[in-house]
């Protein structure tokens, strides 16, 4: 039997639900934005303003680290990333590879040296993330001298007043990828992840994801992480990678609406085919053009897959000390950092590549911080 009233609740809930649906549609906060597949690690845009970011690329840092020049150098690197931090202050900042150089780095504990280049963003508060290069795990080379008369000098170990336990005997074999990854991901600050295990021991492919200051769960902008190799395995961006980021960008953004951004070290091949032959010329921007493209060692299908994600943004890379251009590619930009470390080869003034993420509408613009502060090499890469 029917209760008292059900009569009346058939035809009030049903006006209830319209007028539910009609205040959910009205609220400013809800108001028909997308939700996505969401990434475990977001940033979120600033209120009222752009989102910030600057590229640190191949750092070197630990280079000849046996000599007065090599600590010289360091320090001279972090004076750089003080001073385009300084200038710009960003709100995110990507460590875009070949942090140290660690086949000149004979202690266990290459983090060491790791943690000094992480420091400057670290010590203000700005949060980062960080992609392997080619340098960042490779293994240990004895220097030349180290064979003279006097014979091999001693072991030093690190310091007991820092981060390293000191428990393990110390040795030549440089620290991995995985160890590399995991003692960064101990500090606070780091959006920077492992990767799926599948992928080992390729390691730092991943996806952060740029948020609505409003309605953290829509996002403005997808950025995505690739190990490029190099070092303790070849250079490439294998076919299981490809396939992980197809079937992550399905998952998170599978109408394309979402502007996407990709990051790695190692150029693919594609930056041959757009690279200015001499000078750097129009549509391309930049201000050095020294030397030849250095690829990976073969191309897997990443490339196509970019091409045909018309959400597909820009891509960014290092590697190249002596390249600092943009190029456009089909429906995309190919764009070097600037090598802002003392170390490595070259002896081109320092800088730092910027991204401005701009929410409404979406734009994406860059630009080039010198270690003088001067600033050059402004392009507009999506609007």
């Amino acid at each position: 039997m029917e209760s008292h009233g059900g009569g009346k609740w058939k035809i009030l809930l049903p006006l209830l639900f319209l007028s539910l649906i009609s205040t959910v549609r009205s609220s400013s906060a809800l108001r028909f934005r997308p939700v996505y597949g969401v990434p475990e690690r977001q940033v979120r845009m600033p209120e009222g303003s752009a989102l910030k970011i600057g590229l640190f690329a191949d750092l070197h840092f630990g280079e000849d680290a046996w000599t007065e020049w090599g600590p010289r150098q360091d320090l001279n690197s972090i004076n750089v990333m003080n001073s385009v931090l300084h200038h710009e202050n960003p709100d995110l900042v990507i460590y875009l590879g070949d942090v140290i150089t660690a086949n000149n780095i004979m202690i266990a504990n290459a983090s060491l040296y790791w943690y000094q280049a992480i420091s400057p963003t670290r010590n203000r508060g700005i949060p980062w993330v960080s992609v392997f290069g080619n340098h960042d795990d490779a293994a240990f080379q004895w220097p030349l001298e180290w064979f003279s008369p006097p014979g091999i000098p001693p072991i030093h170990c690190p310091l007991t007043t820092t981060s390293y336990s000191g428990d393990d005997e110390c040795s030549f074999k440089g620290t991995g990828r995985l160890e590399l990854m995991s003692n960064e991901m101990k500090h606070n600050g780091s959006f920077s992840s492992y990767g799926p295990r599948n992928l080992w021991p390729s390691v730092s492919n991943y996806v952060l994801q740029v948020s609505s200051p409003d309605y953290p769960p829509s996002p403005v902008a997808f950025l995505y992480f690739l190990d490029s190799g190099g070092g303790s395995y070849p250079e490439l961006i294998s076919n299981d990678q490809v396939e992980w980021f197809r079937r992550k960008a399905e998952e998170i953004n599978p109408d394309k609406r979402v502007p996407e951004i990709v990051f790695w070290h190692i150029p693919s091949t594609a930056y041959k085919v757009v690279a200015p032959k001499f000078e750097i010329r129009k549509p391309c921007v930049g201000s050095i053009n020294k030397e030849s493209v250095a690829a990976q060692e073969v191309e897997t299908g990443i490339m196509d897959l970019l091409l045909n994600r018309t959400s597909v943004k820009a891509i960014f890379v290092g590697h190249n000390h002596g390249l600092d251009w943009c190029c456009p590619y089909n429906n995309l930009w190919l764009c070097y950092a600037r090598h802002t470390g003392y170390g490595g080869y070259g002896d081109w003034p320092r800088g730092a590549r910027i991204l401005q993420i701009n929410q409404t509408p979406f734009s994406l613009h860059s630009w080039i911080r010198m270690e003088d502060g001067q600033v050059h090499s402004k392009v507009i890469l999506s609007s």
